[in-house]
């Protein structure tokens, strides 16, 4: 619960920039947050643990004209602002302490035009909700790999997740979207109207400005193959399962996580602690061709679990874990690698039963394909080439473990490293100024400083992996 004396010395922080809760409340209704007030603590919860940030009001807007008005409130009294879409930033960006949140958890409106394959979503909406709606017409855009991610976010960053072979990342699928700027102007903007702030919006994160809404494109998928099928972890499964997915046609798409088995109740007890693959697939194509695409996998050992069944696409997210109570904290670093071959995987088991972590894991997603094909410079994520992501991370819950297991995940990243140096800001962490530049290489950095410097010179939207306006 919030205390009487942080709740006096925010109000006078907040007092002190000119503006009051009693004023918000008068103009932006019941939709303001503050210390003190029933929820407050609930509303200022994002997805991560370990991130114990009091802003001094929590806004929750109900359209564009609101967020102008919170932007421009932010700009006139140089109160930090936060943008929360979903509350999964990787290092809690989605609230701030002491500044504002600008939350758009109520702004949800969907229209699906089925006819003409497109679809207009507020940024409030998270990508389970977009994708049930989406597939009652049997239609679907291609987010990430979890339901409650806000689509601001994973879009703003790129968006890798089950159709991202088949049909590239979600901003390849972006077609318009209406920017809220740092001078508090709404812009509709597309490959012909502000096209170099469309360009940048579509990797560059949300350095640009507040998005209220996003126009897609929508595919046609109605049934897929897809689930969880969990293998033994040896080396020359890991190996090969990498090799298969490479090999496999752009209609499957895999994620395998490397991992310490925990106690799920469809796993014998005695793989429990035991090192597995438990990998969900993606066949978004012909489910009898599908299984026959699979079937490789299948025979790289026998699986311990194989949930992998004909459904509908929104079956493939998970159900979230403690019904939103869950707030894991971890150790966590992201890179690209060439290829994972039987050393390499030598080298990832190594690792994980090194860690002390309460779990540890490595994430292998295998890329190319649609994604791939797009030109470096189309957009601001420039890793069209990048052959295999890599998400490494140790979970635990005391806080003083947290240099031990980031000196593990830094030093395991270290030696997978390759000849890819890029990383994808949307698995960043709070790794500093050289991290973020490496997400942006070559002449795409300058470009993103310069569009930043006409759209934001003063760099409101700081609280986020941070392009700083050119020439500062």
């Amino acid at each position: 619960m919030e205390n009487k004396t942080d709740v006096q010395t925010q109000q006078r922080a907040f007092n002190s920039a000119f503006i009051s809760i009693s004023k918000l409340r008068a103009d932006f209704s019941d939709r303001v947050i503050a210390p003190g007030d029933p929820g407050y603590d609930a509303a200022r919860a994002v997805f991560l643990g370990g991130i114990d940030r009091r802003p001094a009001a929590i806004i929750r807007v109900a359209d564009a004209n609101d967020v102008a008005r919170v932007v421009s409130l932010a700009h006139e009294t140089g109160l930090e602002l936060a943008i929360r879409s979903g509350g999964h930033s990787s290092v809690g960006h989605s609230v701030s302490d002491g500044g504002i949140v600008l939350d758009l958890a109520k702004m949800r409106d969907l229209q699906i035009d089925v006819r003409g394959r497109t679809a207009w979503a507020q940024t409030g909406l998270t990508a389970g909700e977009y994708t049930k709606a989406a597939s009652a017409h049997g239609l679907a855009t291609g987010f990430g790999d979890t339901g409650s991610v806000g689509i601001g976010g994973i879009t703003l960053g790129g968006g890798i997740g089950y159709l991202v072979r088949k049909y590239g990342l979600t901003i390849d699928d972006l077609l318009a979207a209406e920017i809220v700027t740092a001078d508090g102007q709404l812009l509709y903007v597309d490959a012909n109207s502000h096209p170099d702030l469309f360009w940048a919006i579509r990797g560059g994160g949300g350095n640009f400005g507040v998005a209220t809404r996003f126009q897609y494109r929508l595919h046609d998928v109605d049934k897929i193959l897809g689930g969880m099928l969990i293998l033994p972890a040896t080396p020359d499964v890991i190996a090969s399962f990498i090799a298969q997915a490479d090999a496999a046609p752009e209609e499957l798409s895999t994620i395998a996580n490397v991992m310490t088995a925990p106690p799920m109740p469809f796993l014998p007890p005695e793989v429990h602690g035991k090192l597995i693959v438990m990998a969900m697939l993606v066949y978004a194509g012909d489910v009898e061709t599908g299984e026959r695409v699979i079937a490789p996998f299948r025979a790289l050992a026998k699986p311990l679990a194989d949930m992998v069944r004909p459904m509908s696409y929104p079956e493939i997210y998970p159900a979230e874990e403690g019904g939103g109570d869950y707030h894991p904290v971890a150790a966590a670093r992201t890179l690209f690698v060439d290829s994972i071959d039987r050393p390499v995987a030598e080298t990832i088991l190594s690792y994980l039963r090194a860690s002390t972590g309460s779990m540890a894991v490595a994430q292998l997603r295998v890329l190319g394909g649609a994604m791939a094909r797009i030109p470096v410079d189309a957009t601001a994520f420039a890793h069209r080439g990048a052959r295999i992501m890599v998400n490494l991370a140790a979970l635990y819950q005391n806080p003083d473990e947290k240099p031990t297991h980031e000196a593990w995940v830094g030093n395991f990243a270290a030696t997978l490293r390759q000849s890819d140096n890029g990383v994808y800001v949307n698995f960043l962490g709070d790794e500093g100024a050289a991290a973020v530049r490496a997400a942006y290489p070559g002449r795409t950095w300058d470009r993103l400083r310069s569009i930043k410097r006409r759209y934001d010179p003063d760099n409101l939207f700081r609280l986020n992996q941070n392009i700083p306006p050119a020439g500062k």
